[in-house]
C-alpha cells in the first residue's frame, strides 16, 4: 500500500467517466509538488474497469489510489470481504457506513485483511443529510460513527469542508480519545467551503478533495499549483 507522504496535500477527486481525460489530468498534476493522492469514483470505475483506471493512473505515477464507491458500506455486514478483494489495487478505501455498527466494524476489518487504508466518513456536505436540516440521519450519527472507527485503529476521516464548524466539533471530539486525526474534506470553491478557513480549523493533518474547480479548469497544472498554494500557506 502505498501512503499519502504529506502533511498536507491537495487530492484531487477524478469523478468523470472518461480514461483519457484521466490521464490528461494525473499528467499535468502529478508532478505538482503538494498533490498527494488521486480519488477514483463510480464513474470511472464502472465505466470501465477498476483495472484500467489504475493503469491509466499508474501510468504516470505512483502517487497512492483512493477509491470512493459514493457511498460504500451500506449493505450487510457479509459483503465488505467481497467489496475489499473487487478494489484489489487502491491503496485506500473510503467507507461512509450509514448501514449500522456491524456493517460498519465488518468492512473495516475487511479492508484491514486486504492491507488497504481506510478512510471513514460520516456527515456529507449537502442540506438534508442530517435530521437538523430535513435528512434521514439521526445528528449525533456521524460521532458514532466517527468513535466507532477510532475504537478499530482508524485514524483518517472524511468531514465536510463547507461546514467548518462541524470540523472543528469532530476534530475536538476525536482528539478527546488520544488521536491525532487526519481529515479528509470535500465541499469546497463549488460547494461554497474555503480553503483557508477549513485548513486552518483542521490543523497540520488536513487533505483537501477538490473535483470540479480543477478538473473544470482551462489549465490543469496551473489550477494544481494555485489550489496547493492556498493549502499550504494556511
Amino acid at each position: 500500500m502505498a501512503h499519502i507522504k504529506l502533511q498536507k496535500s491537495i487530492i484531487p477527486a477524478c469523478d468523470f467517466p472518461d480514461l483519457r481525460f484521466l490521464e490528461k489530468l494525473v499528467k499535468e498534476t502529478c508532478k505538482v509538488e503538494g498533490i498527494g493522492a488521486y480519488k477514483i469514483g463510480f464513474e470511472l470505475v464502472i465505466k470501465n474497469g477498476i483495472k484500467e483506471v489504475i493503469k491509466s493512473i499508474r501510468k504516470h505515477t505512483s502517487l497512492p489510489i483512493i477509491y470512493d464507491h459514493q457511498k460504500a458500506a451500506t449493505d450487510i455486514p457479509e459483503m465488505g470481504d467481497r467489496f475489499m478483494k473487487a478494489i484489489k489495487g487502491v491503496d485506500y478505501v473510503i467507507l461512509f457506513p450509514l448501514a449500522g455498527p456491524v456493517t460498519e466494524e465488518k468492512w473495516i476489518r475487511a479492508a484491514f485483511k486486504e492491507r488497504l487504508g481506510v478512510i471513514v466518513g460520516g456527515e456529507m456536505t449537502h442540506r438534508g443529510f442530517l435530521q437538523r436540516s430535513g435528512g434521514f440521519i439521526e445528528n449525533m450519527a456521524p460521532k458514532q460513527i466517527y468513535k466507532i472507527a477510532a475504537n478499530l485503529g482508524v485514524n483518517d476521516f472524511v468531514v465536510p469542508g463547507n461546514k467548518p464548524f462541524m470540523i472543528a466539533e469532530y476534530k475536538r471530539f476525536l482528539e478527546s480519545f488520544g488521536l491525532k486525526p487526519i481529515f479528509y474534506s470535500p465541499g469546497f470553491i463549488e460547494q461554497g467551503g474555503s480553503l483557508s478557513e477549513a485548513g486552518k480549523i483542521a490543523g497540520d493533518r488536513f487533505h483537501p478533495i477538490v473535483g470540479r474547480a480543477l478538473y473544470n479548469s482551462k489549465n490543469f497544472n496551473k489550477t494544481a499549483k494555485e489550489l496547493v498554494k492556498a493549502v499550504l500557506k494556511i
